[in-house]
This record gives structure tokens, sequence and C-alpha cells, in this order.
């Protein structure tokens, strides 16, 4: 397992490459880039066409750990929910970029930005707002906003983007998603939706002559890592999930 397994109910690893030109949907392109991702894996059976123009092959989510793929209009996706291993998720991802320029005629300049998201989902019935409240705190200048006498905190999702070099090409990103609405809050009725946790590792633009998509790849995935084990772990995760443990 991952050394992020126990951190959440579900983790997972997702790498989306965001084009400036159109990616090719001829069915035989398509079909033959998918079953050459097919032959790796061999139990990415489920194939189908969502909102008529985007392609998904993906494994059977039955066991709650599974791989998927997807071409978009614009966009190439990659991704596994619970990998064995973080470098299994990452030689996915791996192979999914390099069969791009072959398959797809995705090339190093089509590029409008590459991301490597580590995501963490809890599982919680109730107010996702105030739990992250509570379990990370709003900050000294939010304090007293938080503790209006008979108010409820009912919109909290703390993020921030950090640019890693001078142009602001590559950013790190750390943000929440809370699943709750203000309806939620005011009759009480929660369903047990999943609280998320993201950090995103994003290069801009075309990339540096000579380097390739693994390459940027596994670049993002070191800074996505390091972010992960300096400034969330013990920051963000563990307290949330020790408030989640004490509801």
């Amino acid at each position: 397992m991952t050394p992020y397994a126990s951190l959440a109910d579900d983790f997972y690893v997702n790498m989306n490459l965001a084009t400036e030109m159109e990616l090719p949907s001829q069915r035989e392109t398509i079909l033959h880039f998918f079953e050459r991702l097919q032959k790796k894996y061999p139990t990415m059976r489920k194939f189908y066409c969502r909102d008529k123009r985007d392609f998904v092959l993906e494994e059977d989510k039955d066991q709650g750990r599974y791989r998927w793929a997807a071409v978009e209009s614009k966009r190439l996706c990659s991704g596994q929910v619970n990998p064995s291993t973080l470098e299994a998720a990452l030689e996915q991802h791996a192979l999914v970029l390099d069969l791009a320029p072959a398959f797809l005629s995705v090339s190093p300049l089509d590029c409008e930005a590459l991301d490597l998201l580590f995501g963490f989902d809890f599982a919680y019935r109730g107010n996702h707002n105030a739990l992250l409240a509570e379990a990370l705190g709003v900050g000294p200048s939010l304090d007293r906003v938080a503790e209006i006498p008979g108010g409820r905190v009912i919109n909290f999702e703390p993020s921030l983007t950090v640019a890693l070099d001078e142009d602001c090409r590559t950013q790190v990103r750390i943000s929440t998603e809370t699943r709750t609405n203000a309806f939620q809050v005011r009759t009480g009725e929660f369903s047990e939706d999943q609280l998320s946790v993201y950090v995103t590792a994003r290069q801009y633009g075309s990339l540096e002559p000579g380097m390739t998509y693994t390459d940027a790849i596994r670049r993002l995935a070191r800074i996505a890592q390091d972010v992960v084990d300096n400034c969330v772990v013990e920051q963000i995760l563990k307290p949330l999930a020790r408030t989640i443990s004490l509801k």
C-alpha cells in the first residue's frame, strides 16, 4: 500500500494534460489508443462514451481500487484510486503520456497545462464546512466571525496556490472541497458524502526542449509528494481524521 493509504478513506492520483488543440476523436484512433493501454492493464475492460465526445476506459469499481483513463476534446486524463503503490500510479500516467504522441498526435508544444493531483477523501455525515473550521481553524483574522453567537459555518473551503518559479509556470495548490449545502445545515439532514483534500502540482505551457511528458509528470510527482509529506499530512490530514473520529 502507499504511505498515504491510512490517512483517508480513499486516496487517488490523477493526471490531466490540457492541450491547446483538440485531440483526435476518430473511432479507429481512439480504439487503438485504448487497446494499447489495455494491453498493459488487461483488467481495464469497461469502455464507454459520455457527453458524445469524452471516451473512457476503466476497471471495475466494485473492489474500491481501480484504474481509469479518458480522452476528452482538449484533455487527456488518467487516474488510479487506492493504488497499491505510488509508483504503480505514476507508471500508468507515464504510459498514457508515452502513448499520446504516437496515438493522439500530442506534441510537447501542445501543452496548455499538465497536472498531477493527489486526492484524499474522508466520508463524513455532517456539516463539512464546520468540520474543516474545527479541525484546521479559520485563522486569527476570522476567529471572531466563526464565533458569532448563534452562527453556523456554511461555507469554508480553504485553499492556497504557490508559484515555485519566477515566471509562475510551475505551481502547487492545496485545496479542499466540501459537499454540504445550506439546505442540509438548515434541516439537519446530512448524507454521508466525501470531504476532499487536494494537492495539485501544475506546469503551464509547452515543455522545455528535450523534456518529455514522462519527465514532466515525474517532476510534478516529486513536488506534490514533498508538499504532502511536509505541509499536509501533519497539518491537515491527521487533524481532520482526528476530528472526524471524535464525532
